[in-house]
């Protein structure tokens, strides 16, 4: 099965053409040929089958068919994380997308001041729609930043439940709802939130969560966390 994403404004139509780097990858490198199903999706959380009509030098045509199952959890997550290293943040986005994350909000804290380079958003969107592709999801995760940690605090209000990774919480119960439909998981730089940001991000109503009794780098303790809150989500 191939999963391709397109223009979600177009997403309704009859047929789609296929051009540039998603023509190269799927009939050049892949010698996808005429006849092959391909699930569209619009990075909305909206699948579609649709089949290869025509192929050309330079374009295919691909005919839009029936609804197809959108492979997204019924829970939404937004993951708010320190900035880290390039190679890193991108390591992290991948693996975060192919588990079912809704969103990346990255963040300045005291013990991670790291800025990004410039365009190095646009180089993780790139990294989460070939994840998206790989995976067959859906929804494309919305990724951001980096804010200042203080100015999360109306995102982090915003959400049904929202769980803060603290290797000081008690237990490794995580409580949550049925009911909830939009979740966040908050976690700190390996130095971990000083004092201030842990009471500020505890007056968001964030409850503090833990894995257990190691201390795990940042990419790690994301994906981790993303699999607990996730579980039995779909």
């Amino acid at each position: 099965m191939i999963t391709l994403l397109i223009d979600p404004e177009a997403f309704d139509g009859s047929e789609w053409i296929v051009e540039g780097e998603p023509y190269r990858h799927l009939f050049r490198a892949r010698r996808t040929e005429v006849g092959a199903q391909i699930r569209v999706v619009d990075g909305r959380g909206s699948a579609r089958d649709s089949i290869v009509t025509n192929i050309d030098r330079s374009t295919a045509k691909l005919q839009m068919g029936e609804e197809a199952p959108a492979n997204e959890p019924s829970l939404l997550l937004d993951l708010f994380a320190p900035t880290l290293r390039p190679e890193r943040a991108a390591w992290m986005v991948e693996k975060a997308t192919e588990l079912g994350i809704s969103a990346i909000h990255f963040f300045n804290a005291e013990r991670a001041p790291r800025s990004f380079e410039k365009n190095a958003i646009e180089r993780l969107r790139r990294v989460a729609i070939a994840a998206l592709e790989q995976c067959h999801r859906s929804l494309l995760p919305a990724i951001d930043g980096p804010f200042e940690f203080r100015d999360l605090e109306s995102q982090v209000r915003a959400l049904d439940r929202k769980w803060l990774l603290d290797p000081r919480a008690e237990g490794t119960d995580w409580p949550s709802e049925s009911t909830d439909t939009r979740a966040g998981l908050l976690l700190g730089p390996e130095g971990g939130l000083t004092e201030a940001e842990r009471d500020l991000a505890l007056t968001w109503e964030a409850t503090p969560v833990a894995l257990g009794g190691r201390i795990l780098r940042i990419e790690t303790a994301a994906l981790v966390g993303t699999a607990r809150a996730l579980a039995g989500r779909g």
